[in-house]
């Protein structure tokens, strides 16, 4: 996965530096570029692109097919530059590494918030207050389902991971009771 990060990271940035040239919103960039990232990671899609038979043409009108929304020329742009090179298979990476950017340059961090239950909105902004006040920084939650976990929540913020469920407590006991 290094030789992805390593293909992706100019393209990151090459977009990054566009946009905000442009004047683009970047949020509004962020969402187009995962929306490409989760159609680019379909097997069947990079199976086309790898063919010989199909041309760029095809690939990025089967691609823009797809998006939910028209796409700005932008993204046109970038996406025909990213087939043109053959890194189609780093545009997920690329999304990665562009939504850590702009995520630097806000001062937040992304955030998945695992747990066993759905979790209420009110909830939801209890739970990120005091996560914002834990890592000491704006937080962007998305809410997985896992049921494995039983009760509770476990966060990941980058490396970090603050595990509060009831998974994670009788894992404990079970370690200390056989230790």
């Amino acid at each position: 996965m290094a030789e992805l990060a390593t293909i992706a990271r100019p393209y990151a940035e090459a977009l990054f530096k566009a946009s905000s040239a442009s004047g683009a919103d970047l949020n509004g960039t962020v969402a187009w570029v995962e929306e490409l990232a989760a159609i680019a990671a379909d097997p069947q899609l990079r199976q086309l692109a790898d063919s010989p038979k199909v041309t760029v043409e095809q690939v990025l009108g089967v691609i823009t097919g797809v998006a939910r929304s028209a796409l700005p020329d932008a993204a046109r742009n970038f996406l025909r530059v990213i087939i043109e090179n053959g890194r189609l298979d780093a545009l997920p990476e690329v999304a990665v590494q562009f939504r850590a950017i702009v995520n630097r340059l806000n001062g937040s961090s992304d955030a998945i918030v695992y747990s066993a239950f759905p979790v209420e909105d009110a909830a939801l902004n209890d739970i990120s207050d005091a996560l914002q006040k834990r890592f000491g920084r704006k937080l962007n939650l998305s809410v997985q389902i896992d049921a494995s976990l039983i009760g509770g929540v476990r966060v990941v913020v980058g490396d970090e991971v603050l595990d509060t469920s009831v998974k994670a407590r009788l894992e404990q006991m079970k370690a200390a009771l056989t230790a």
